[in-house]
């Protein structure tokens, strides 16, 4: 353009002019710009931004946390250009905004690369503190200050420390720093250091930090802890750790295990010490005796210390002959001395079976000398069950006596209702078994046994019975005499003529004559029959009396026999 025509331009340059100006502004509105602190009047500063535009930013916006503003007339500063003019014909600037608006630029960048960001704690609020982190304002959680809980954040706050950035939200102007991710990346990265110096075996001494259930946690160095589980701080049992331990103790510890992976270390005390299992099985050799304490009573046993390192436990089966089903706190206490004996010994799985009822005399064996089988003995009836009835006897001890026990005659069951709990009754010894501790007595026992009161009865032999039921199947009798044991004569065996086979011709109290079929000694069956005595008492007469050449009837011989009985009568 001449110098003319920039003198007297036209109107349609002016136009151009204006509309140029006009698109400058507004480029230039929502932006950072340089500008020069023209005046500082009170607590606002007077900012030139170019354009021939002036406006006025509050003082304090200058001002770094915890800090005063330090400013002064021609300083250059960055201001955040909100709007051109207000009414008041100034820019609308804001500077808190430019340092927010080139924080949040460079915090972005600094998010998205996973890097650190430097800032300092200027206050506390509600779940934690404030952070600036160069002009942009951030959250710390409470839970994000320190690895551990922090008491007294005092001397944390306005001094510049490294932070990591866990979430960011620029439409909602939201960060969330921490400060313990920083300090457990500076941490793992000195435990691998020092990790790496260490070895499995290594004795080493460490500070006692905190104690928990299951052992305690050791630091071996500034960072790095170990964790000394109670199984392997002695060799003795441990109860809780702060029976051995206390915070801030030094103690030396032996490097068990380096996980490499986790980089976690299995800290031991016992392992500084002679494995006392070694060899344990020569010197405690089974069946010996030996004193110990009581350390530990369970529902199933009671644990017995032998020695420093060593226990035994002594289960519930093997504290008494005779009480059964007590808990062991009954019969054993904590801190009692006592004398065990060795039952079992394992030294691969390291476990040692004691035995404390052993220690004493077996009242069972007792028992078999003072009462040898076939001895009477009296006691009173405590239980009555399905199978029988248990009979108390000396020392809590009781011996059973079997439903088969209970009579000759008579079925267990039907036997069994003619005894009640509490009543006093009379048994033979019948048999003593010490390791099943078992002793079997018989109640019919005392008595003879009705298979012995017929004498030498054998199958074949004519027996006199007396006849004790009717039944519509046959007959009940008693062989022999009073004491002889009962038959049963099935309606088939009552006659050798069918039409005699009626049990209503017989009446109780009859006597009559049977042969003996069969004795079963096992199950104590006596079978007899009267059609079986009737046949032989035939076959004799025909062999006696008459033959096939005869022509004699049978009647006839039967009839000759008869009268020949009847001459010798």
């Amino acid at each position: 353009m001449s110098s003319t025509e920039t003198l007297n331009p036209s109107r349609d340059d002016f136009a151009e002019m204006l509309e140029a100006s006009l698109v400058d502004r507004k480029d230039f509105e929502e932006t950072v710009v340089t500008g020069i602190v023209t005046a500082i009047e009170k607590d606002v500063a007077v900012v030139d931004v170019g354009l021939k535009t002036e406006g006025r930013v509050a003082l304090k916006e200058f001002s770094q946390p915890g800090k005063p503003a330090e400013l002064k007339v021609g300083d250059s500063v960055e201001v955040f250009v909100e709007r051109v003019e207000n009414a008041q014909g100034e820019a609308v600037i804001s500077r808190e905004k430019a340092r927010r608006e080139e924080a949040w630029d460079r915090l972005e960048k600094v998010y998205e690369k996973n890097e650190r960001v430097d800032g300092e704690i200027f206050n506390r609020v509600k779940g934690g503190f404030t952070v600036d982190l160069g002009g942009a304002v951030a959250f710390l959680p409470g839970s994000q200050v320190d690895i551990r809980p922090v008491r007294d954040a005092g001397p944390l706050m306005n001094i510049p420390q490294p932070f990591r950035i866990l979430k960011m939200d620029k439409r909602r102007g939201n960060i969330v720093v921490s400060r313990r991710a920083i300090l457990e990346e500076d941490r793992a990265e000195q435990r691998q250091e020092v990790v790496k110096e260490l070895n499995e075996g290594d004795e080493r001494e460490g500070i006692v930090k905190n104690i928990t259930e299951y052992g305690a946690f050791v630091e071996l160095a500034p960072g790095v802890d170990g964790l000394l589980h109670v199984t392997d701080m002695s060799w003795s049992r441990v109860n809780h750790p702060s029976e051995v331990l206390n915070v801030n103790d030094t103690i030396r510890v032996k490097i068990i295990k380096i996980n490499p992976d986790t980089h976690r270390i299995s800290l031991g005390i016992k392992q500084l010490s002679p494995d006392p299992w070694e060899g344990v099985a020569a010197k405690y050799p089974i069946s010996a005796k030996f004193s110990g304490k009581v350390t530990n009573i369970t529902d199933y046993g009671a644990f017995v210390e032998l020695e420093d390192g060593i226990e035994g436990l002594v289960h519930v089966s093997e504290m008494s002959w005779v009480k059964k089903n007590v808990h062991p706190g009954k019969i054993v206490s904590t801190s009692q001395e006592v004398e065990v004996m060795v039952l079992e010994v394992d030294e691969t799985k390291r476990r040692i079976s004691l035995g404390l009822k052993q220690c004493a005399d077996n009242p069972w064996e007792r028992f078999a000398e003072e009462h040898p089988i076939g001895s009477m003995i009296e006691g009173e009836i405590k239980n009555i069950t399905e199978f029988g009835l248990f009979v108390g006897l000396n020392e809590e001890m009781d011996g059973m006596v079997h439903l088969s026990d209970l009579d000759w005659n008579r079925s267990g069951e039907e036997a069994i209702k003619d005894y009640q709990k509490g009543q006093v009754i009379q048994a033979k010894v019948l048999d003593v078994d010490p390791d099943k501790e078992r002793i079997s007595l018989g109640v019919k026992q005392v008595g003879s046994d009705p298979l012995e009161t017929i004498g030498d009865i054998s199958r074949g032999s004519d027996v006199t019975c007396t006849v004790t039921a009717i039944e519509s199947g046959g007959i009940e009798v008693q062989v022999g005499g009073a004491e002889g044991p009962k038959a049963f004569i099935r309606k088939s065996d009552l006659s050798k003529d069918r039409g005699e086979q009626r049990p209503e011709r017989f009446a109780v109290g009859d006597k009559i004559d049977a042969r003996v079929t069969a004795i079963d000694s096992k199950t104590r069956r006596i079978n007899v029959s009267i059609k079986a005595r009737e046949m032989a008492e035939e076959k004799e007469a025909v062999q006696q009396y008459g033959s096939a050449d005869s022509g004699a009837s049978l009647g006839d011989i039967l009839g000759a026999a008869m009268k020949e009985n009847e001459t010798k009568d």
